[in-house]
């Protein structure tokens, strides 16, 4: 019995079944687990050839999701050498400092990629382009693969970057062990099998993938779709390819909703949905629509606080956390008492409330940032892990999300977090998509409360609508109403579908081409601005 990612991958060479499906020039092609796994020995053992055996063995890897991602994926689990998966989505000297941050020796492109690195400075780093002529010649004469060495549990498999939202990317040292348990626990949870298809079409830089899509799917012996993801070609894919299960991680599923429902959208095999971030509604309709079972959980790129939903999990609420998991208060390092709520179901004492999320057994599944002693220690203070989210909990113990620690409102005297906001504005069928955050105000001490919403295709929306929404809702306090809206095409995102508060902040009420909304401070109508202020 496999013990991590490394002897799965020698025992999935026996498999049968398929292991990966995916479109190749229009035509839909398959690799059985053995020849999956034979190309990840011959791509391992070439790797291998080229490191030098006294520097760190790190690979990094600039790929879309391909069946040449994948390969690096198992060659690396195999090989026990370190991929460090790069964000795509970066830029000029922003995505060099990535690569030379992980002291990759080794940077594998593809064709779709190789542009992003002309011109920059990489130093010590050997470029491969894993779609070339010359490195399909390398994989002909590879010999066999000889591990750089035979991996422990704890052993770092991955590096992956944080997502950035709240500042620069932070390089995650992620173990076979948490792949590997992270795998294993949904195929029991879900009851996958080597007849199921999971469709990977989250970033395979991104720990949701990893976790979520790629470990079960290795776990299962199921068969691996690697997919760029498409709302509107959604349906099609998921019929064409069989899918039964999917990952996600923040707004796929509000993308997906925002097209054109179709009287068939329910006619397909898909049967499982596990991600993160998705909203309550957006579950719940996703669930109808498709007719399928939606779970969404919460979780970090680092892995150190798990938080799950079940059928007790009250409305708004992300679930119960697992051993260990509380709400702290940052400052005295002590337990936040639980919300108490109103007959509205208003939070009335979130000062004291409402606190940080935190891991008070320890690390969990975080193993450190890599190289990185400042964000180390930043993380685990008294030794607890401090997440950077904001929180509180009620008397049963179910957890609400108020924010990030940098989503703190101060309006008129009264502190608001940004999370219970956006909760109730998603309930409006109109918006699609919502992001709250603090607006200073030159003329009064503190904030002021602005919203930024994408409406769902062929909506409109007009300023006396919002208001009328706004107005019927019991449990938004008068002070939590939006002094300005942002009715924007787009919110800035990152590759995960994350959105970019602090480019939202930059903008400030400069929204370019957007349509702006004010309200007076003491009024509750909203008058509409065209262009930019």
């Amino acid at each position: 019995m496999a013990r991590n990612l490394q002897e799965l991958i020698v025992e999935r060479s026996d498999s049968a079944g398929v292991a990966v499906r995916f479109s190749d020039a229009g035509r839909i092609r398959e690799w059985d687990w053995r020849e999956y796994v034979g190309r990840a020995r011959s791509h391992g053992a070439a790797i291998i050839s080229r490191l030098d055996a006294g520097a760190p063995p790190h690979v990094a890897a600039l790929l879309g999701n391909t069946p040449e991602m994948l390969v690096a994926l198992a060659a690396a689990a195999a090989g026990g050498y370190v991929l460090c998966g790069v964000n795509d989505t970066r830029r000029g000297a922003a995505l060099a400092g990535d690569v030379l941050r992980t002291d990759a020796q080794i940077l594998l492109v593809d064709s779709g990629h190789r542009a992003l690195i002309d011109g920059l400075d990489l130093p010590g780093v050997s470029v491969i382009e894993v779609d070339g002529p010359a490195w399909a010649a390398e994989l002909d004469a590879a010999g066999d693969l000889v591990p750089v060495r035979t991996v422990e549990a704890a052993d770092p498999f991955m590096m992956i970057f944080t997502s950035g939202t709240s500042g620069d990317p932070k390089a995650v040292l992620v173990s076979h062990l948490m792949v590997f348990f992270a795998g294993a626990n949904l195929v029991e949870k879900f009851g996958l099998t080597t007849d199921d298809v999971c469709y990977l079409s989250m970033p395979l830089f991104h720990s949701n993938a990893i976790a979520g899509g790629f470990g079960p799917a290795l776990c299962a012996g199921a068969t691996m779709v690697p997919a760029h993801f498409s709302a509107s070609g959604f349906v099609d894919d998921l019929r064409r390819f069989g899918v039964t299960y999917l990952n996600y991680v923040g707004k796929p599923l509000a993308y997906v909703l925002a097209t054109p429902p179709r009287a068939d959208d329910a006619d397909n095999p898909l049967r499982i949905a596990f991600g993160n971030e998705a909203s309550e509604r957006d579950i719940g309709e996703f669930s109808r629509r498709f007719g399928v079972h939606v779970l969404d959980a919460f979780g970090s790129t680092e892995n150190a606080v798990i938080v799950s939903r079940d059928e007790t999990t009250p409305p708004g609420s992300i679930g119960k956390g697992f051993e260990g998991v509380a709400v702290y208060d940052s400052e005295t390092r002590t337990p936040c008492p639980s919300a108490r709520f109103d007959e509205h179901g208003v939070i009335v004492n979130p000062e004291e409330a409402i606190g940080e999320l935190v891991n008070t057994t320890g690390a969990g599944f975080f193993t450190g940032y890599y190289n990185d002693p400042g964000a180390n220690a930043e993380r685990m203070r008294g030794g607890m892990y401090w997440s950077g989210d904001l929180a509180y909990a009620d008397a049963d113990g179910n957890i609400y999300l108020a924010g990030r620690t940098s989503d703190w409102l101060r309006v008129d005297g009264e502190n608001l977090t940004a999370a219970p906001i956006e909760r109730i504005l998603m309930r409006f069928d109109a918006i699609s998509r919502v992001a709250v955050y603090a607006m200073t105000d030159p003329d009064t001490v503190g904030d002021q409360v602005m919203a930024a919403l994408v409406l769902r295709d062929d909506v409109t929306l007009t300023p006396a609508g919002f208001a009328e929404f706004l107005a019927a809702q019991d449990d938004l306090s008068p002070k939590a109403w939006p002094r300005y809206v942002r009715v924007a095409r787009e919110l800035p995102s990152t590759a995960t579908n994350k959105i970019l508060k602090r480019s939202l902040v930059s903008d400030g009420l400069s929204v370019g081409d957007d349509i702006l909304w004010e309200r007076a401070e003491r009024s509750r109508e909203y008058v509409t601005h065209m262009s930019a202020r």
